[in-house]
């Protein structure tokens, strides 16, 4: 659960009594929210479960990018008469919630909820991609190395991987590993052949 939130608020100063801060009305339902600016995030994003942004829509990918390399932690939006421009905005999809003003506790504390699930949901698929892309890099490698050596040994290409394989294993290395080498080799040993036809 989100019980700690650093806030960022780019229309603090526009506040008055008929508009109150996200602090106002999030403080007195127990959650904890401390104020910072985006210079401030490094030091202040660690203790914070969540980073709710009080920014215009078109900022909040900003915020995102801010924060990314120093820690993954749910971005949650703060939609009032501030923030919301209201002549139809088009929102990020790179929030994981929203609060509002006009929200009770019971809304305030089930939005918490699904932004949290929402982002471990995201970051569940950040990863999966990632390793989805990582695993058809090796692919890459591995299929160009297995043409290379079936055109350079007149193997098939299923015995070139049955090479690749025992290779590997000969050398304690990942199959990727030996297959990028074979590439690399290959493709010096080809420039070096062509600039010595060219002279």
């Amino acid at each position: 659960m989100l019980h700690s939130l650093l806030l960022i608020d780019d229309f603090r100063h526009l506040r008055g009594p008929h508009l109150p801060s996200p602090a106002e009305k999030l403080l007195p339902l127990g959650l904890r929210v401390e104020t910072a600016d985006p210079a401030q995030l490094e030091h202040r994003l660690a203790a914070a479960d969540a980073l709710l942004l009080s920014v215009p829509p078109d900022q909040v990918s900003r915020c995102r990018r801010l924060t990314a390399p120093i820690r993954q932690v749910p971005l949650i939006w703060w939609c009032d008469d501030l923030t919301f421009p209201g002549d139809g905005c088009k929102m990020d999809q790179d929030i994981d919630g929203m609060l509002s003003p006009h929200m009770n506790a019971s809304d305030i504390h089930c939005s918490l909820m699904l932004a949290f699930q929402l982002h471990i949901q995201r970051r569940d698929w950040q990863i999966e991609r990632e390793q989805l892309l990582a695993k058809m890099e090796e692919r890459k490698w591995i299929e160009q190395a297995k043409r290379i050596l079936s055109e350079i040994k007149q193997i098939s290409e299923a015995e070139a991987y049955d090479f690749l394989r025992k290779q590997a294993m000969n050398e304690r290395k990942r199959m990727v590993d030996v297959s990028t080498s074979i590439v690399k080799v290959y493709e010096l040993l080809q420039g070096n052949e062509k600039r010595g036809r060219s002279r």
